[in-house]
């Protein structure tokens, strides 16, 4: 009785034993907090569900693409960049999950995003023939640029930011000089917000480029333009469309670059994140409920932390098919 006795017990706390280490499979978690509110928003709410859904202890570290990047793949932390856009860093990226140092949990966790040419909703249902960037190309007539009103205006990116050269190179592709189109550098961001936002407050068509996810995106429900063309290659693009005008002699035509978004983490965090692995690599957040958190967090002036919050009451549709109903209850206890 004795030996049975001292059996069970042996039993019972490798069982404890097992039950503590399960518990703290997670342990201690630190998340790149990337500076742009979508980036931020993602960082808080995985840090609310890896909380209170899993017992995580998560950190968040003040991030950049480059920078965060270039840490964790030289001193292994942080353990997380949940949305990287990784054009900026492909060639190191590759290497470094190539040699097993950063991998991939999610391809895309935030869908129909990306770079491109846009147009005010009123605009496409008053004009439904205008389908693609080649449609529009034909009517500068339905553009008027403000200065000129025989001429259409292209609103393109502000000087020194990297969209520039691409949209200006893409305007000398697609010879808009000549279709009757004039190319608008609207100076700023403020300036480039203000022009989409004037034009479709007055009910007027704007036509330029613009990103998302954004909140400018989600408040005026910009309709994406196909551009009518497909991808004119790597050696285009990298070569010769985001370069200088003097380095792009002869561009050609193309469709926008496919942006690339991907959750990535630290081999050692890979190995030993438990819970906190299986989750990151189930979260995906459509693109228009994203939209519509940035235009919250604009309207209400509300940072990562409180807009976490409201997206985890708002939508409990979309992040309780993320984790496991005992998670999801937890999380829900503690809004």
């Amino acid at each position: 009785m004795n030996r049975l006795f001292v059996y069970l017990a042996v039993v019972l706390s490798t069982l404890l034993g097992f039950t503590t280490a399960a518990s703290a499979k997670c342990g201690d978690v630190t998340m790149a907090e990337m500076n742009w509110a979508s980036a931020e928003l993602m960082a808080n709410i995985d840090k609310v569900i890896l909380e209170k859904g899993y017992g995580c202890n998560v950190e968040l570290v003040a991030g950049a693409t480059m920078p965060s990047f270039t840490s964790m793949n030289e001193k292994g932390q942080p353990d997380v960049a949940a949305e990287l856009w990784i054009n900026a860093v492909r060639n190191p990226l590759n290497k470094a999950m190539a040699e097993g140092r950063l991998h991939s949990l999610v391809d895309g966790p935030i869908t129909e995003l990306g770079e491109g040419w846009w147009i005010p909703p009123h605009t496409q249902k008053k004009h439904p023939e205008l389908k693609t960037v080649l449609d529009v190309l034909k009517r500068p007539d339905l553009f008027p640029h403000p200065e000129d009103k025989s001429k259409g205006a292209f609103v393109g990116c502000p000087a020194g930011w990297g969209c520039q050269l691409a949209n200006n190179n893409l305007f000398r592709a697609f010879e808009m000089e000549k279709k009757g189109w004039v190319l608008v550098d609207p100076g700023s961001a403020a300036g480039l917000d203000g022009s989409m936002s004037k034009a479709v407050e007055r009910g007027q068509n704007w036509f330029g480029y613009y990103w998302s996810p954004t909140a400018m995106i989600g408040k005026y429900q910009m309709v994406p333009l196909p551009f009518g063309v497909p991808f004119g290659g790597k050696e285009n693009w990298d070569g010769c469309i985001v370069k200088a005008e003097q380095d792009c002699a002869n561009p050609k035509v193309s469709a926008w670059t496919k942006s690339e978004v991907h959750t990535i983490v630290t081999d050692s965090f890979k190995k030993s994140g438990g819970d906190a692995v299986t989750y990151l690599s189930k979260r995906v957040i459509p693109g228009p409920v994203m939209n519509g958190m940035l235009v919250f967090m604009a309207d209400e002036q509300a940072g990562g932390a409180d807009a976490a919050i409201e997206f985890l009451k708002k939508h409990e549709s979309v992040w309780s098919k993320w984790v496991s109903s005992s998670a999801a209850a937890k999380i829900k206890k503690s809004l």
